[in-house]
């Protein structure tokens, strides 16, 4: 089996379910394409770059099968798809197999393939309607424990924003038992994988009611002027606790979480008070703004105005000194002026974000906005502002990366850099790559003779420059999580 990812990385999360199914099931996997029985193609249909990116694959494997004479290709498609896309999809019979995924549910079986497609179907991880506390997935496990790992605790969004299309993909939320998660982690540990990070369309809304006992619990309270469409559910066990748990299982693995709503955030919050005492959950936090304009954010059904989100990032930055932020921004939403696109790049401006996340706005089908509104923004203008966003994100950020020259970063050693064979690369802890030589350093850990950086390795790198994207600098030893944080 071949296996493809598009998308954010709940779809990488999927494609390591559905290889953990199918390798349980006697398959083997390939990364050449060529020696492929089945293609698998984890998709995502949220935003129209990666849609297309996917017909377009699906041009050449076509092109591929038949080429084959020897033996068959079967390709199927799993991810966060649209049923109209689906049904365009299913033209290309007898091309694909289509698989759902607004949940978790193994289909493994032969006979008529899905859709009335015809065929055999070898095997296949169907993404359906409950998640899967039960399935013990099999990790790309190399032994050098660099790789970051995505866990999905859980799954669907029950916000609807206007302009998302994933409460109708992946359907409303859905949270994993702790115990299971517990289970997940506590393993990845033992193998020695040195980062998690845990997922979910809105993670902070985590919710386990898996145990009678949990559901006396009162519904939570929302940050300060945030409003929400739906009511709060009472009972669970909620994010704060989960994080607390995972965070406890291994003082030298990093925890890291996504993607949070900002209304999840409230003043008290003791999601930020960890982050700030637990030197092992990352000094990092994705907090999205779609946009900088009031109005539009109404638009958006985003549940909050201007002011309370930059009130928000304001209270983030003093609960959690020295914090790195990320965010989304959607330029041309449905009805945006062009004064709202310059409360846009000034909120971008205001944020002093490391690391931006930004997008031209695509009509979805089945969404709030589809249905009230008008996508009435030229695509010239889309483009443009979009450009823009982009200059003002990346003038920004350098300057916020620039602070840290001169200063020592601990990063977790990834592997070689792409660009160079006598570098390495790595992750500090607000998620900014590093790269610094591949050299031999002293070892802080109490090894005498010098060292050579390995993938899955803590080391301090002193940095020397910076740009919006990475950080450059010198490598002074190999440490420890632990020991960087203790005060010396």
């Amino acid at each position: 089996v071949y296996l493809e990812t598009y998308g954010c990385q709940m779809n990488v999360s999927d494609t390591e379910i559905a290889w953990a199914i199918l390798q349980k099931n006697g398959y083997t996997r390939t990364k050449d394409l060529e020696e492929a029985d089945v293609v698998l193609l984890v998709t995502c249909s949220v935003r129209e770059k990666a849609e297309q990116a996917i017909w377009n694959r699906l041009q050449h494997l076509k092109a591929l099968k038949a080429r084959r004479a020897h033996f068959p290709l079967r390709v199927g498609i799993l991810g966060t798809r649209r049923d109209a896309r689906q049904r365009a999809l299913l033209a290309m019979s007898p091309l694909c197999y289509l698989f759902r995924s607004d949940g978790i549910k193994p289909v493994l079986q032969r006979g008529k393939g899905c859709g009335g497609n015809g065929g055999e179907l070898l095997g296949a991880a169907v993404l359906g309607h409950v998640t899967m506390p039960h399935i013990v997935l099999v990790w790309r496990w190399s032994g050098d424990g660099a790789l970051p790992l995505g866990r999905s605790i859980m799954r669907g969004c029950d916000n609807m924003c206007s302009y998302c299309i994933v409460p109708f993909t992946r359907g409303r939320e859905r949270s994993r038992p702790v115990a299971s998660i517990l289970q997940e982690v506590k393993m990845l540990s033992d193998q020695g994988v040195k980062e998690v990070t845990l997922l979910g369309q809105n993670v902070n809304s985590y919710r386990d009611t898996s145990e009678v006992q949990f559901q006396a619990a009162a519904a939570p309270a929302l940050s300060r002027g945030f409003s929400t469409v739906y009511k709060a559910k009472p009972g669970g066990l909620r994010f704060a606790h989960l994080l607390d748990q995972v965070s406890r299982i291994d003082p030298e693995m990093r925890i890291r979480f996504t993607s949070p709503h900002p209304k999840d955030f409230p003043d008290e919050a003791s999601v930020l008070q960890l982050i700030q005492e637990r030197h092992n959950i990352c000094k990092q936090l994705h907090l999205p703004a779609q946009s900088g304009s009031t109005r539009v954010l109404e638009a958006m059904r985003r549940g909050y105005t201007r002011e309370a989100y930059l009130e928000l990032v304001q209270h983030v930055r003093e609960s959690i000194p020295g914090v790195s932020l990320s965010s989304d921004f959607i330029a041309g939403f449905c009805g945006e002026t062009e004064e709202d696109h310059q409360q846009t790049v000034s909120l971008l401006r205001e944020g002093r974000y490391n690391i931006g996340f930004l997008f031209a706005y695509s009509m979805r089908q089945k969404t709030r906005a589809y249905h009230r509104l008008h996508d009435d923004v030229p695509a010239a203008v889309k483009k443009q502002r979009l450009e823009e966003l982009i200059a003002v994100f990346r003038e920004e950020a350098a300057r916020s990366n620039g602070a840290m020259v001169g200063q020592s970063q601990l990063v977790l050693v990834e592997g070689p850099s792409k660009r160079s064979a006598s570098e390495l690369c790595g992750r500090n802890d607000g998620n900014i790559k590093v790269i610094f030589p591949d050299a031999e350093t002293e070892d802080a850990v109490g090894c005498r003779a010098p060292v050579r950086a390995q993938p899955g390795d803590y080391v301090l790198v002193k940095v020397t420059s910076a740009s919006s994207q990475t950080l450059k600098g010198v490598l002074l030893c190999r440490t420890t999580l632990s020991r960087s944080a203790a005060p010396h």
